[in-house]
């Protein structure tokens, strides 16, 4: 009954964030919606512990869920073989592009808690020390 409970309250999110993803016309699809809403209601002992034996479940057999993906990969091997070598450039690229975007997201933020040497800043004892009386 307890996995029962789970699956639903798994279903229940999905659906939600459809809802609420094509109702409010969002950019993001419903599904990473739903994963939102699953993640802030698992912060409530009634969803998290029947959800955690379904996720143990799930996470046990994860490599089944690998199995449709490799048939679609086989069925359009055809496909693959005339775009292949574009999709790797883009995927190398777009790789590539994400990883100097976050570098340069990270250094923008730690400018401002920076000290002049370009290290984190840290509280000082003595700071600390005269919070805590």
């Amino acid at each position: 009954m307890q996995a029962l409970r789970g699956i639903t309250w798994l279903l229940l999110m999905q659906s939600l964030g459809e809802v609420i993803s094509r109702s409010l016309h969002l950019p993001l699809p419903g599904p990473v919606v739903g994963m939102l809403l699953l993640l802030a209601a698992l912060q409530f002992p009634l969803v998290s512990e029947s959800v955690r034996p379904v996720a143990d479940f799930l996470l046990q057999h994860l490599s089944l869920l690998f199995v449709p993906v490799g048939v679609g990969v086989m069925t359009h091997v055809a496909i693959l073989s005339q775009y292949g070598v574009r999709i790797a450039i883009v995927i190398v690229l777009s790789t590539w592009i994400s990883l100097a975007v976050s570098a340069l997201v990270l250094r923008a933020l730690m400018k401002g808690h920076a000290d002049g040497d370009g290290t984190a800043a840290l509280p000082s004892t003595a700071a600390a020390e005269d919070a805590h009386g």
